[in-house]
């Protein structure tokens, strides 16, 4: 008994031994994987990171034009004035993380998701957010004139003076969007959802308002009379004053000025 009890200790060890061996094979094998070391190459130009995890780093001014970052996660890095023109980043989760100053012209940002991302002077000319989910997102003095917002998620967004002209924002969630003193000349907000959103001092010359949702949109001060697709009904569920300016053939409801909004 004690023979084979003892022949079955011996043996144990060098049976563990191998286990470790193997394990730590498995790892160095990983570690030396095409995608393993595609995410540890450094910033450049085209740099693929597709996938990769490239959270809470500092990337400020980095060169990173026509860059892959599908379905990367990006959450509280710091990208703040980065060359990201072209680059894609569809998929990509963006929460926290710093675009101030960026120049994202021409990205792809499709199917995006952030949560209190900050856009400030970023550079988003003809960008494609299409079906973006950004909520309580920060554009304020952004540029996205010719960009792609349809179906996008921007409820809460912050885009004071922004730059939308030409933008299609068609089908997008837009509700208590702050868009005050945002150039919006030419810009599509066919059907979308623009409950409670701000347009205090916004230009919306030649602006598609077909089909929107306006339920208590504030409107006050602002020169609506070169927009297009505005209804009598619209009208009577926003929120309008005596400086508001109407189209031709529309009327200021009896309900205007709103009361204060506290929801």
């Amino acid at each position: 008994m004690n023979r084979r009890s003892g022949s079955g200790l011996s043996s144990a060890g060098p049976r563990q031994h191998r286990i470790a061996l193997l394990a730590v094979t498995v790892l160095a094998v990983v570690a030396s994987s095409p995608a393993v070391a595609r995410c540890q190459e450094a910033g450049r130009p085209g740099v693929d990171w597709k996938g990769c995890s490239k959270a809470t780093l500092m990337l400020g001014g980095e060169r990173l034009t026509g860059a892959i970052l599908t379905g990367a996660t990006l959450s509280s890095t710091d990208l703040s004035r980065a060359k990201l023109d072209g680059a894609k980043l569809d998929q990509t989760e963006l929460s926290f993380a710093r675009f101030d100053d960026a120049d994202l012209a021409g990205a792809d940002l499709t199917k995006a998701v952030g949560w209190r991302t900050n856009f400030t002077r970023a550079n988003l000319a003809k960008a494609n957010l299409r079906t973006a989910q950004l909520i309580r997102v920060l554009f304020a003095k952004a540029t996205l004139t010719g960009a792609d917002l349809s179906k996008s998620e921007l409820n809460r967004s912050d885009l004071t003076g922004a730059d939308l002209r030409g933008a299609d924002l068609s089908k997008a969630e837009l509700a208590r969007v702050v868009f005050t003193q945002a150039n919006l000349s030419g810009a599509n907000f066919g059907y979308a959802n623009l409950a409670r959103a701000d347009f205090a001092g916004a230009d919306l010359r030649g602006a598609q308002l077909t089909g929107a949702y306006l339920r208590m949109t504030q409107l006050g001060d602002v020169d609506l009379r070169e927009t297009k697709g505005l209804t009598q009904d619209q009208i009577n569920h926003a929120c309008g004053n005596r400086e508001t300016k109407l189209p031709e053939g529309l009327s200021p409801p009896p309900s205007w000025p709103c009361p204060d909004d506290d929801d």
